[in-house]
């Protein structure tokens, strides 16, 4: 089989930075006062910058600024974008307000879900087509950090971590909750804040990391469906087995664990 070469050597951070409107970008650095900070490395090219980074699990200044470096050619092509120094593309991430980014990501999201608002283009085959109603997958990720540079985020004795929680929309395959803080909080004890929205008939998936029996109380009340594992731990004693064929059901009250 002959495989085609890309046409375009940074094929993923070209699709990533397409999704952006034009605009936005520098209309959120007049807000946040990060056009007067800037000279020759723009915002735009500081958010490019940020996205190949984290695209390619850069370890430091210096990967990102020798690698751009090397693509520079390329990279122009992205609405003008220039590869950083390294004391510059340090500087930046120390005074820039991390607002815009922030402000960034709900302003793209809600342009996403506006034009796009049957999904992404992808389908489900099989049974999860006959849902309705909304399904979301609730889950949580770790970001390394580096410890000295990110003591707000200090994990372990030499460790640094950021924990993401993202609840996503698996009709559409977009974000609908996202919360990032210091990874020392437990998974259970954020669960009320990502399905505080769910609505009554939806359907939340998580893992048994975020099983806390008075959220799923809560949700149960809410006529929320979820579903997720139980504990190895659990304790639970079963009271009465309601029998209708062709399967069995039974009802359990869940004691301690």
């Amino acid at each position: 089989m002959n495989y085609k070469p890309a046409k375009d050597k940074l094929p993923v951070l070209t699709q990533l930075s397409k999704l952006i409107p034009p605009l936005l970008v520098s209309k959120l650095a007049r807000k946040h006062g990060i056009d007067k900070q800037a000279r020759t490395f723009t915002a735009w090219s500081h958010v490019v910058s940020l996205i190949f980074s984290q695209l390619t699990h850069s370890i430091g200044l210096n990967d990102v600024c020798d690698t751009l470096r090397i693509h520079s050619r390329w990279l122009g092509s992205l609405r003008g974008a220039v590869a950083p120094i390294r004391n510059t593309l340090s500087h930046a991430n120390k005074t820039r307000n991390s607002d815009m980014i922030q402000d960034l990501f709900w302003e793209v999201l809600s342009d996403l879900e506006h034009k796009m608002a049957g999904g992404l283009g992808l389908r489900y085959k099989g049974l999860p087509r006959r849902f309705k109603k909304a399904i979301y997958a609730v889950d949580s990720s770790t970001i390394a950090l580096v410890a000295n540079c990110m003591s707000w985020a200090k994990h372990r004795r030499r460790k640094a971590a950021a924990k993401l929680h993202l609840r996503l929309n698996l009709q559409s395959f977009l974000p609908s909750f996202a919360l990032i803080e210091e990874a020392s909080h437990h998974d259970d004890t954020r669960a009320p804040a990502l399905c505080a929205q769910l609505q009554e008939g939806e359907i939340a998936l998580f893992d048994k990391a975020y099983v806390n029996f008075t959220h799923l109380y809560g949700l149960c009340q809410r006529g929320v469906f979820w579903l997720t594992r139980a504990k190895d731990n659990m304790a639970y004693t079963v009271p009465k087995k309601l029998l209708k064929k062709p399967r069995v059901t039974f009802c359990v009250t869940i004691s301690s664990f």
